[in-house]
């Protein structure tokens, strides 16, 4: 299939003060990562990185006016892929080597996945995968078949109760297993504020990744369940208050028999 160029890779959003939503639109939805930018007072905050088919670090140049911390809310490729741009780079211990030396699964073509997992998409009712999981390219030399995630050696580790600390805005680091085994989320009490990574999204939840574990993700979702969120911004989709998180974690734990 012959693939355009396209005119942006990157679409933005203000949320609000202070918060930066970037995607790419150009990426199918089960790809389509949220990329939180956070303004503080003394450095700033990216959650998450995208695919790493287009430069990110050039793409938010004319944002960055101090230190800058990058987050990864957990390994799979959707998320870290512009990891190794930046020079303080955040990871949970668990998948930090994994991150150093990255040989994780990736594909932009659907015929490179497992028919396992894409049978497993197909029973959580996600969009239909098309035989490119990109609808345009980034730039006329871009190769999708030989698309590789770039190894990234994570500067700093965070785990469970560590603080990221921006200066004016402070988040705990919460261990969200079950997604992924070192699945992180930030939690800002002051505010109410969760970013979640893929740990709960208002959309189908995936748990039978290859490092999924489904216990985990029912104690990690009875967990979110009782945290007084006002604003959980997520992996993926839109941004969603506590009413909805709570519909989302008793749906889960009711097909999850937790």
């Amino acid at each position: 299939m012959r693939l355009q160029i396209a005119s942006r890779w990157f679409e933005r959003r203000v949320v609000a003060d202070g918060l930066t939503l970037l995607r790419e639109p150009h990426a199918h939805p089960l790809l389509r990562c949220n990329i939180w930018y956070v303004r503080g007072r003394e450095r700033d905050l990216l959650i998450d990185t995208g695919l790493g088919v287009a430069s990110l670090r050039y793409e938010i140049a004319d944002l960055v006016d101090k230190p800058l911390v990058a987050l990864a809310t957990h390994i799979h490729y959707d998320h870290v892929g512009s990891l190794h741009e930046f020079a303080t780079r955040l990871m949970h211990p668990v998948e930090a080597p994994r991150m150093a030396d990255y040989r994780e699964f990736c594909a932009l073509a659907t015929r490179a996945f497992p028919s396992d997992f894409l049978a497993a998409l197909s029973a959580m009712e996600m969009p239909v995968l098309g035989e490119a999981l990109i609808d345009a390219l980034p730039r006329a030399d871009f190769e999708p078949e030989a698309f590789r995630t770039a190894s990234a050696t994570p500067t700093r580790i965070v785990d469970e109760g560590d603080e990221v600390d921006l200066g004016d805005r402070h988040f705990e680091v919460l261990h969200l297993p079950g997604h992924s085994q070192g699945s992180i989320g930030l939690w800002e009490a002051r505010t109410g504020t969760l970013f979640s990574g893929d740990a709960i999204y208002d959309g189908p939840l995936l748990d039978e990744l290859p490092d999924s574990d489904i216990e985990a993700y029912v104690r990690t979702m009875k967990r979110l369940r009782e945290l007084p969120v006002d604003i959980v911004h997520g992996g993926h989709d839109e941004s969603f208050g506590r009413a909805r998180l709570i519909e989302i974690a008793d749906a889960y734990l009711e097909r999850r028999g937790g």
